[in-house]
This record gives C-alpha cells, structure tokens and sequence, in this order.
C-alpha cells in the first residue's frame, strides 16, 4: 500500500512534466507561427521587390474585400500568401500583384494593363466602393503603402495614412448627377536606407500618390504600348493636368504605375515611426496621466480610509469583554455566522470566476508580451493569434479555480460545473460570432472566416482547451477543501430593511463608475484603432492602465462590500462579482456614444457588426473585472474575520 501511494505522486509529477514539455513546445510553434517576416531583408542592387496586395478596407462599412474582387490587373497566376490565425480573422487576404520592382531601378509610367470595355457590372463595383470611400492596401517588405498626409515641422517627421482611394466622386456643373473616376495611375515612391558596407538596401518606407488619368494611345503594343498622355522622355504625364479616368460601362481603363527609389536617413529599426505616429500625441499623453493621477489619488484616499476605519472596528471588536456589551454589538461582526453560506447559484459563480480567471491569464501575459515588442503591428495578426492560443493555454487554471471554490461551497457535482465552465462562456461567443460571421458571408467579403479556420477554432477549443479545463478542475477537486475562518449557522439570519443607496442594483451601478473611469481615455483610442483602421501601439500606457484597472476594481469592491456588512446585509458572493463587474455596462454605452457620435457607418449589416461585436468585448469585460473584484472581496473578507475574536 504504502508503495502504491508513493507511485501516484510520481506518475503525477510524470503526468505534470509531459504536459508542461507539450505546452512549450507549442508555445515556441506558435512563437515562430505569429512572427513572420519581422527580420531585417538585404536588398542588392536590381533584386526584385515583391509587391502584395492586401483587402480594400473602408471605415463606413467595416466590411473588407479582396483586392481582387474588383475587375483591377491580375498577375498570370494569382497566388495566396500564407497567413496566420489573426490575420485570416482579420480578415487579412495577401495576394501576389502585377506591380514588379527592382531594386534602386526607378521606372517612369510602367504599363500594367488594360481593360478594355468595362461591363456594367464591374463598374457598379467600382463606383460602390468609390461612394463607401474604400482604400487599397499594398505590402513591400512588410510595410504596408501610405499615402503621405502632412508633416510635422517641428519633429521633422511625416504622417502617413494607410492605402490610398479607390477613386473620388465628383458633381457634375448645372447638374445633380455624380461621376465617379478611378485611380488607375499610381505613383509609388520606395525609401531605402544604404548599407555602406555591403552596398545593400533595406526598405524603409513605402509611399504613394494616386492619380486618375484619362491615357490616350499613340501606338498599341500588348507588352509596352506607347501612350501619348505618359510619355518617359517628357515626364508630362501629371504637369498636363489631364483630364481624369472615368468608371462607366464600355469604357477601357489603362493601368500604369511610377516607382521612385529614394536613399533615406531612416533606420530599419525606426522605419514604422511615421505609421504609428499621432498628431494629437500630447494630448494623449497628458489625458492618460490625468486620468492615471486622479484614479491613483482616489485610490489613495480608498485606501487610507478603509485603513483607519477597520483598524478601530477590529481593536473594538477585541476589547469587548462581557456578554451584555457583544449583545450590543452593531456592524460587520454580528453577521459572521452567515457571512459564508454558500450563496444560490453558487455553481454558476464558479463557472464565471474560473472564466474570469483565465481571461485575466490571458490578459496579463498578452500585456506582458506586447510591452516586451513581441506584438508590435509589424507583426500582423499577431496580437489576435496570441491572445486566442492564450485562451487555450490557461483553461488549466480556470478549470482548477472553479473547481476550488466549488468544493469550497461544498458542492457535489464538480463535473457538470467543469463542464460548464469549459463551454458556457465560449459557447455564448461563439454563437454570437458565427451570426456575425454568418452576416459576413452574406456580403461576400473577405472578413468571413472560412471553414478551415472555423474547423481551427473549434479544434483548439474542444481538443485543447476543453481538456486543460478537465485537468485542471481534477487536480482543484482533489486539493483540500478552503475552511473558512469562523463558523457557519445553521438557521440564516434575518437582514433587516436596507437604505435606499444600499439596494442592490444602486449599489452594483455605482460600483462599475470608478474602473470604468480609470480605463475610458484609452478606450478612446482602443476603439479608434479597432474601427478606424489605425495602428495603437502604446502598449506600456496600456499595461498601466491594466494595473490600474486591477487597483480600482479591488478597492471599490471591498469598499461597498464593508458598507453592505456594516448593514448587515451578508449576501456578497454575487454582489462582490456584479459591483467590479457593471463597469461592463458604461462600456457598451460608451460604445454606443462612440457610434453615434465618431463613426459614420450607414449600412444596417455593419450597425449590427459594430454592436455584436462590442456585446462580445463588453462581456468578455464584464467576466474580467467581476472576477478581481470578486477575489479582492473574498481575501477582504476572510482576512477581516479572521481577526476578531468570535467564541
């Protein structure tokens, strides 16, 4: 026997080194599956440069296309460049392109191709995306194209603006009607820094001006016809101011293109600068310090407060001697015999603080990783692809802590709550996403995600996450029971008639305005990078508020839980979870007045695709900062009774 009961420690142990071994070896898979193309490319002179086209993208729809789903020229074989996880949920399509460059070699009016008599159909698409204000997205070298929009004279350092239009709309004179030109004349311009060394180049930025250009031929040839309108030996193609290049039925549009390779003082290290540079920087930063002082100094005062006063009860509380003063006790100390009976539902809030937990897992570790730089926008998709593979990872710990605090409520059916807690909360996003998903397809645009990646993800949930969730539930179920620090009655206490500002719902509303307050100036930001297609990057400010978040959730929980106490009021389990977690409920309102009031989408698909997808942000928020108030409560509590005295 005794034999045998050394073994089981040993063939766990096993069991945990194999597990621990498959998990970095995933890990360092997935490290190497979301970092592609970050290191540096030598370019000698007259290399060829490959040109990428990524989806057409537009803030009014929030719908992107394929590049190709406009009648523009094709190469002779189009050609998927391999992506990643985030990127195909990005809705990410990378295609090889006709435009060839080599390297330092510039080219004046290259002709691409030519289409001639568009149909109507093709037309109608085009002038759809000209009126939803669509823009082209190129990649070279990892960069993507930028059309240059100002400069800023004091720091020397231009503002780029990511893709270009797909053409303009303009009135006609005396008329209403409308006439739409497309940009089929594009004049890039390629930034390389030399290496004095080798004589090699690394690019370093990738720009664009668009024109539209009405080109007349002064000699067809399939291969290099002669254009009267783009001549190389007189670069009159642009001064002439000639006329543009109308999108309607029947006519044949010429594409050309410019490329200009221009030495650059820019480094390959600081060459994503001018993409992540913001105009209105200084009021960023100062709006995120204010906002971090004024919650550090309400914390503080929480703090101090909570300090003062619970030290006096505690000394009170000790230094009654006689049964006739505890029968005149009032405050927090009379409900410590019911203080930790198991509240109703106690299974679901089991299931949502071990959903908590691992989306807190998963939080904290991204945020470690993207201020380390591993998630920087030169990786694309990568910040999505470490998020979801964290999700996975950290069902372990959201199985072991519910399973936990099940057995702490002396609940029986720890199966059926592991169960839950592995579909419950991915099943309910789940649902959501594949309607949305569903709405995407019906578009036909490339944010749909296909059904290999769908099949991906239900994989990683069923045959990975689910799992862990099991493994770790077992090895919580076996670990001792939590014993509590006083005891609990048999017969609950009656709570007597509570203040209006102590009820429930005035009490869980007022609890969500201070977290919800430490974190809105950056969710400003986080909601313009997300819907308006710009680049956030502040990842250190961003983990700050992280820990902020973390503070203001865990003071004002334990705040209102001490007041509802001294009330005599002793159901706090789900109070302690909904008073951190209502912040949830101004975010989606925010989202709301952000829609209202920043965003200019028309189109009833794309209002449905905002709100879904803040319902799911919005919740996933709701289950994370619930879950810190909820432990914050829990020590709060346990830590304050076991330091009276109770007979």
């Amino acid at each position: 026997m005794m034999a045998r009961g050394m073994a089981l420690p040993r063939l766990r142990l096993i069991f945990m080194g194999v597990m621990a071994m498959q998990l970095m070896l995933c890990l360092e898979q997935a490290y190497a599956f979301y970092l592609p193309g970050v290191a540096p490319h030598d370019f000698a002179e007259g290399a060829d440069v490959q040109v990428k086209v990524n989806k057409i993208t537009s803030i009014r729809t929030q719908l992107p296309y394929e590049f190709y789903s406009l009648d523009y020229c094709k190469p002779p074989k189009i050609e998927n460049v391999a992506e990643n996880l985030g990127e195909v949920l990005r809705g990410d399509r990378i295609e090889n392109s006709p435009f060839q460059f080599k390297m330092k070699e510039s080219q004046l009016c290259k002709y691409v191709c030519r289409k001639q008599g568009l149909s109507e159909k093709a037309a109608k698409e085009f002038r759809e995306k000209i009126d939803d204000e669509y823009r082209v997205n190129m990649i070279l070298d990892n960069l993507p194209v930028a059309v240059v929009r100002s400069r800023d004279e004091e720091e020397l350092i231009k503002i780029y603006e990511r893709g270009f239009p797909v053409g303009e709309k303009r009135p006609v004179e005396g008329s209403n009607e409308v006439k739409y030109f497309i940009n089929n004349h594009l004049s890039f311009k390629v930034l390389y820094h030399k290496d004095a060394d080798t004589d090699t180049g690394r690019i370093v930025g990738f720009e664009v001006v668009p024109y539209s250009v009405k080109h007349e031929v002064e000699k067809w040839d399939d291969k290099e016809p002669k254009l009267a309108t783009c001549n190389p030996n007189t670069k009159q193609y642009v001064s002439m101011n000639l006329p543009p290049q109308e999108v309607a039925a029947g006519e044949t549009i010429i594409f050309t293109y410019d490329v200009e390779f221009q030495e650059s003082a820019v480094k390959w290290a600081s060459r994503w600068d001018s993409y992540l540079y913001m105009s209105d920087d200084q009021i960023h930063w100062f709006s995120i310090i204010n906002s971090l002082m004024i919650v550090l100094f309400l914390s503080g005062m929480v703090a101090m407060i909570m300090m003062r006063t619970l030290h006096r009860d505690i000394s009170k509380y000790n230094q009654l001697e006689t049964q006739d003063e505890a029968q005149e006790e009032t405050g927090w100390k009379l409900v410590h015999g019911d203080v930790f009976r198991p509240p109703t539902n106690a299974g679901l809030l089991c299931v949502y603080v071990g959903t908590g937990v691992q989306f807190f897992g998963m939080t904290l570790v991204t945020m470690i990783f993207a201020v380390l730089g591993f998630l920087s926008p030169a990786n694309r998709g990568g910040l999505m692809t470490a998020m979801l593979l964290l999700w996975v990872f950290m069902g372990l710990f959201a199985g072991y802590s519910s399973a936990r605090l099940y057995k702490m409520f002396k609940g029986t059916e720890w199966k059926l709550t592991t169960l839950k807690t592995a579909f419950m909360f991915p099943g309910l996003i789940f649902v959501v996403f594949f309607f949305l998903n569903a709405l995407i397809w019906e578009e036909k645009s490339s944010g749909a995600v296909p059904f290999g990646t769908m099949f991906a993800l239900v994989f990683l949930w069923f045959c990975i996450s689910v799992p862990l969730v099991f493994i770790g539930s077992y090895f919580g179920w076996k670990k001792p029971s939590i014993e509590d620090p006083v005891r609990t009655n048999k017969i609950p206490r009656q709570i007597p008639e509570q203040a209006w500002y102590m009820r429930p719902v005035f009490s869980i509303l007022i609890g969500g305005i201070l977290p919800f307050g430490a974190v809105f100036i950056e969710l400003f930001f986080i909601l313009t990078s997300i819907w308006l297609h710009q680049f956030y990057y502040i990842f250190g400010f961003l983990f700050i508020v992280f820990l902020i978040l973390i503070v203001t959730c865990a003071e004002i929980t334990i705040v209102l839980c001490y007041f509802q106490l001294c009330s005599e009021d002793y159901h706090w389990w789900w109070r302690a979870y909904l008073t951190s977690g209502s912040s949830a409920l101004y975010l989606f309102l925010y989202a709301a007045f952000y829609f209202f009031t920043k965003l200019e989408i028309t189109k009833v698909v794309s209002g449905i695709l905002y709100f879904g997808y803040m319902v799911i942000i919005s919740y996933s928020f709701f289950v994370l900062t619930g879950t810190i108030g909820f432990y914050a409560c829990y020590w709060f509590v346990r830590t304050i009774y076991a330091s009276v005295k109770i007979d």
